[in-house]
């Protein structure tokens, strides 16, 4: 038998862009198809532009039409923001909306005692939101001086891609106790959802409609409607009538309160609960936000594009406006993949869709009454890509090494222990572990290690560039990654991340 060369032995080479797409980041679907997929999208972005609102506004003292006020003020400005990322920014097809890292800092602000002692509820939910948009608005600032004076770019001198697979593998991975925890709570609708979600994705993908994969497509969209209608014959046959208040909560489509106290048409507008009051301890929660940037790497090799090189990452940050009340993060990733559909336009339409359907408030709130429990069964798939998409960079590293497997065993850990740890002790203390006089200090460091990807940031870069570093290179992935540090240091770089209309010109990458 002829002997195999090593070089023949390797039947999986490792590849700059992820490959199997019918579409990257530069490619459009047609016009129809384009649009359907945008509302995909739109639909999947519902999910925490509902659930954080029906989370803090309670908190704040806020009524039924409060959360209507700013679901739809959170939708709008995620669009507009969405819209500015994906023109101007990392020119990534990412949607920015409410993000969990946000939600932290915003208790905080929430639980102050200042607020907290305003006996009108009405009251105490308008000086709390000036509160969080006042400390948002100063997030915003630090995030324009770490992009456009490119600090941010300086530090990413240290990163690599084994520094980067623990960081963007808890994008997914830290967001588990939004998946089944949530599916467990009303398991006759969770359940059929998580099947019929695999079953139309991966089994079912190969059947087409008029030379359209249509379940591969669209099995988000159909999944959700077929289960959506499920659940309404459930409430409207009485199904939960006798059942305790949170599984009605969670079963129901009728508990969000959302379309009967929407108006038909408001348009969200700046200053609409007053001016934003200011507070440093209140701003430094919010600060620390704001720090990973592991969805942009996961969309990128989501889009099949490749890495963004340390400017438009810095382009990225400073434009990554805070414009609203809870932050931003990237919730439509793992679709991408899902989908093998990663063009820009698709989310340059869904953010169109998120402005429109926020105007038009009964429509919007329709929409905005699928339960919960559909949305977690669909992150268990969702998040898992985004996962795996951080693990896949473990392609360009020697993971036969001690050092390598360390580090990357250590961060991942240490990035779902320490905040599991944060997370337990506050539900059982109503108070972080961090608890000095100085507000402004445990605000800092229980948002900090409350975030799984940024303490596995912190963890990993940290140790790959203190242990054992020197002579490493090659094995940590650096002569791959090397190349794509800079603009101009691939040639796909500026097919895929010039800006639009020559701006370029005006503005040259640095």
């Amino acid at each position: 038998m002829a002997e195999v060369k090593p070089e023949e032995m390797i039947a999986h080479p490792p590849m700059d862009q992820l490959q199997g797409f019918e579409y990257c980041i530069d490619s459009n679907p047609n016009w129809g198809e384009a649009i359907a997929l945008g509302f995909q999208h739109y639909i999947l972005s519902l999910g925490t532009a509902v659930m954080i609102p029906t989370l803090l506004v309670p908190l704040m003292g806020g009524s039924d039409g409060d959360k209507v006020r700013v679901v739809q003020t959170l939708l709008f400005v995620s669009g507009i923001n969405t819209l500015i990322q994906t023109l101007f920014g990392t020119r990534l097809p990412t949607v920015l909306g409410g993000s969990y890292a946000f939600v932290i800092p915003a208790i905080s602000i929430i639980h102050d005692s200042s607020l907290s002692r305003i006996s009108d509820d009405h009251e105490r939910f308008l000086q709390t939101m000036r509160a969080i948009q006042g400390a948002s608005i100063v997030s915003s600032c630090i995030q324009i001086i770490l992009g456009y004076s490119q600090l941010w770019g300086i530090c990413s001198r240290f990163f690599s891609p084994l520094g980067m697979v623990p960081v963007v593998s808890l994008v997914g991975f830290g967001l588990f106790d939004r998946g089944f925890p949530v599916v467990g709570r009303c398991v006759e609708i969770g359940i059929p959802t998580l099947i019929l979600f695999v079953a139309s994705s991966q089994y079912l993908k190969h059947i087409y409609v008029r030379r359209l994969p249509i379940l591969e497509r669209f099995s988000l969209l159909i999944t959700i409607t077929i289960v959506w209608v499920y659940a309404h014959l459930l409430t409207v046959s009485g199904a939960y009538k006798h059942h305790p208040e949170r599984t009605q909560l969670n079963c129901r489509t009728d508990r969000a309160n959302l379309i009967s106290s929407a108006p038909w048409i408001k348009v969200p507008y700046p200053l609409q609960w007053g001016a934003p009051t200011f507070d440093a301890g209140h701003s430094f929660g919010m600060m620390t936000a704001v720090l990973s940037t592991g969805a942009y790497k996961a969309a990128a090799r989501l889009a099949s594009a490749t890495p963004p090189p340390a400017y438009v990452l810095s382009r990225g940050i400073g434009w990554q406006l805070n414009l609203c009340i809870f932050g931003y993060g990237s919730e439509n990733v793992g679709l991408l993949g899902l989908t093998r559909v990663g063009s820009r336009r698709v989310i340059q339409i869904s953010a169109g869709f998120m402005m429109f359907f926020s105007i038009m408030g009964k429509f919007g709130a329709l929409f905005a009454s699928i339960p919960f429990t559909i949305f977690a069964a669909v992150y268990c798939v969702l998040f898992g890509i985004v996962a795996a998409v951080g693990l896949s960079l473990l392609q360009f590293t020697n993971m036969n090494s001690m050092r390598n497997l360390f580090i990357t065993g250590v961060s991942i850990f240490l990035g779902l222990s320490v905040p599991q740890y944060f997370f337990r002790y506050t539900s059982s203390a109503q108070r972080g572990p961090a608890h000095t006089k100085a507000e402004w200090f445990n605000d800092y460091i229980n948002t900090i290690f409350s975030s799984p990807p940024t303490v596995a940031l912190i963890v990993a870069v940290f140790v790959d560039n203190t242990l054992d570093f020197q002579g490493t290179a090659a094995d940590r992935g650096m002569g791959w990654w090397d190349r794509f540090r800079k603009f101009k240091g691939d040639s796909r770089n500026e097919e895929f991340y010039t800006l639009p209309f020559n701006l370029n010109h005006f503005f040259p990458p640095s």
